[in-house]
């Protein structure tokens, strides 16, 4: 299957620049092919900036980074007008958002505020920038991040906002051999320029859309609402996951089916990813452990066979 091959390459190009795990090349992938967004949630310093611009490279698209701090203002990432004295008129000046790929770097470090701008984004693909909605590029992704460990001065993103990502996971540090490899290449800038891309504009979108055209019988439909609906009934979640939840589950399944090179999506499909798609939109008990409790409600759930 060509748009197999043509999606494993991108793995394979972002694999070779991220020496963080070939699963996380995966998973960006996976959400990239589903038209999602990605929040990753790790230390500094782990490889989350490289992962952003191989994606960009390796999908031909535009790269744009966002330090998020707390003065950041809307207009900051949305863009702004600005009186042009030779036309006499307000002249729009895009925002980074107006990219293929945004690097939303400690998005929890910046208000509200701001932070609802980029909710608009993600959920619309669109900003509205002086009461005008502009649409943002077809291939847009966000890849946000979060340090788990220094929580002074940021603002924890509301429930509404983390159901807005499709995935959400840890990159983690490489093993040995790789942060070896690492150092012999002196970081990752040499290997990024080098990284061509795989496919192009009209290449990305009929990827995309195959993805979204895989089978997904009603057998595995069901079992993937089964694995959302034991999140809302676990002893362990107050909060279970969302309709759109399952919807983003469907989604993901069908594009780790078009990876594996079939044209249907399978249980193993919907399992596979059910962790890193659910557990950042559910709320646990008290100081309970989110996946843990989502890793025991798809245990719960008799897998068909």
């Amino acid at each position: 299957m060509q748009d197999a091959a043509s999606a494993t390459a991108i793995v394979d190009a972002i694999a070779t620049v991220f020496r963080g795990g070939r699963r996380a090349a995966e998973l960006t992938v996976t959400a990239w092919l589903a038209r999602g967004h990605l929040l990753i949630e790790d230390v500094p310093g782990v490889g989350k900036t490289t992962l952003g611009r191989a994606l960009a490279a390796a999908t031909g698209g535009a790269f744009k980074r966002v330090q998020c701090v707390p003065d950041l203002m809307p207009a900051d990432i949305t863009g702004t007008s600005v009186w042009d004295e030779r036309e006499h008129r307000f002249i729009f000046h895009p925002g980074p958002v107006f990219c293929d790929v945004l690097l939303a770097d400690e998005l929890n470090r910046t208000p509200p505020r701001t932070q609802s701008a980029l909710l608009e984004a993600l959920a619309e693909g669109q900003v509205t920038a002086d009461g005008e909605a502009r649409p943002l590029a077809a291939r847009f992704c966000c890849i946000a991040t979060q340090n788990p460990t220094d929580h002074a001065g940021t603002y924890p993103l509301p429930d509404s906002q983390r159901d807005r990502f499709l995935l959400r996971f840890a990159l983690g540090y490489p093993d040995h051999a790789a942060e070896l490899e690492l150092m012999r290449r002196d970081g990752a800038a040499a290997d990024l320029s080098r990284l061509s891309a795989v496919v192009d504009a009209p290449g990305a979108e009929r990827l995309r859309n195959a993805a979204a055209a895989i089978t997904v019988s009603d057998e595995v439909r069901t079992y993937a609402l089964a694995l959302v609906r034991a999140t809302r009934v676990a002893k362990g979640l107050a909060l279970g996951a969302s309709p759109r939840a399952a919807l983003g589950l469907q989604r993901l399944a069908q594009a780790r089916a078009l990876l594996a090179g079939r044209g249907f999506a399978t249980p193993d499909d919907v399992q596979g990813i059910a962790v890193e798609a659910l557990a950042h939109r559910v709320v646990p008990r008290g100081a309970g452990d989110p996946e843990q409790a989502v890793r025991d409600a798809v245990a719960s759930v008799a897998v068909p066979r």
